[in-house]
């Protein structure tokens, strides 16, 4: 189970990085898609802010793994508002499937690093 905490602990922390520093700057990209979702810029920047707190939590995690474990949980419900604001918005599959399947991997991350057994 450390070698699967590990791996999906190094994706989430460079994917939320990435993402939620873009989300804060508010690159282009990031502004239509809040626009597109109904978030002002500011709220957009306040998810990107809480994205890169989760972010920056999984690393720790690998020193202390309970901030990990509090982290990916933070993530996996971050990844449900998503889903649930596409759903609202009337997107299709292709558009909440990114956030649908980074939700599962961020359950999976607290699973195996809390050695949850199944």
């Amino acid at each position: 189970m450390k070698i699967a905490s590990t791996v999906l602990g190094a994706v989430l922390a460079a994917e939320f990085l990435s993402f939620g520093s873009a989300e804060l700057i508010a690159v282009t990209s990031m502004r239509k898609r809040a626009d597109h979702l109904g978030f002002t810029t500011a709220a957009y920047r306040g998810i990107g802010a809480l994205e890169v707190a989760a972010g920056a939590g999984v690393l720790l995690g690998f020193a202390r793994p309970w901030i990990g474990v509090a982290a990916g949980t933070g993530l996996a419900l971050l990844m449900a508002g998503a889903v649930v604001s596409h759903l609202r918005n009337g997107d299709g599959a292709s558009e909440f499937a990114p956030a649908a399947v980074t939700g599962l991997a961020s359950v999976a991350y607290v699973v195996t690093l809390a050695g949850v057994s199944l």
